[in-house]
Order: structure tokens, then C-alpha cells, then sequence
């Protein structure tokens, strides 16, 4: 991405983002640490996961996934994606 950070996943946007945000909370060592929403069209929420910092965004339906850190390893990438695709299948 422009800014440096990497998109490394696309999932259905089948839950609300509250919920999509409370189910990373559960896994375990996430935090969430920002989010910002305008309530109607879309949402942003950020997490730190194994100290890598993650985005979450809705559009289009369905959420995209970032890493800041573009080298980040695809054995916590794929931890991130199992977690939030076993709400959102």
C-alpha cells in the first residue's frame, strides 16, 4: 500500500464490525487499540497481535485486512485470518 503496510486478506463482511472487533479481542495476546466509524458506511479498527500492528477496514462487502509491517510472517498472518474467518464463515 501506499503507506508501506501490506493487505493481506479479504473477508465477507457477514458480521457487524462490533462484533468483528470484540471476536479479535478473543484472541489471545490481541488488543485492540483504536477504531474510528462514521456509523453508517464504514469502519476502522486497529490491533497489535505477536507485536505486529494490524488495520481492519469495511468496504465493499467485506472486511480487508493490513499489516503495518510488510515482512511479517505468514504463520501469524494466517493465525489472524483462521481467527476472524471462523466468525465470519
Amino acid at each position: 500500500m501506499n503507506d508501506g503496510s501490506r493487505q493481506f486478506a479479504a473477508l465477507p463482511e457477514s458480521e457487524s464490525w462490533h462484533r468483528l472487533r470484540d471476536h479479535v479481542s478473543e484472541l489471545a495476546g490481541a488488543q485492540v487499540t483504536d477504531f474510528i466509524t462514521d456509523e453508517i458506511t464504514e469502519a476502522w479498527f486497529d490491533f497489535t497481535y505477536r507485536e505486529q500492528r494490524f488495520t481492519v477496514n469495511n468496504q465493499f462487502g467485506e472486511y480487508q485486512f493490513f499489516v503495518r509491517d510488510p515482512s511479517c510472517g505468514d504463520d501469524i498472518l494466517t493465525e489472524v485470518v483462521r481467527h476472524c474467518d471462523s466468525l465470519l464463515s
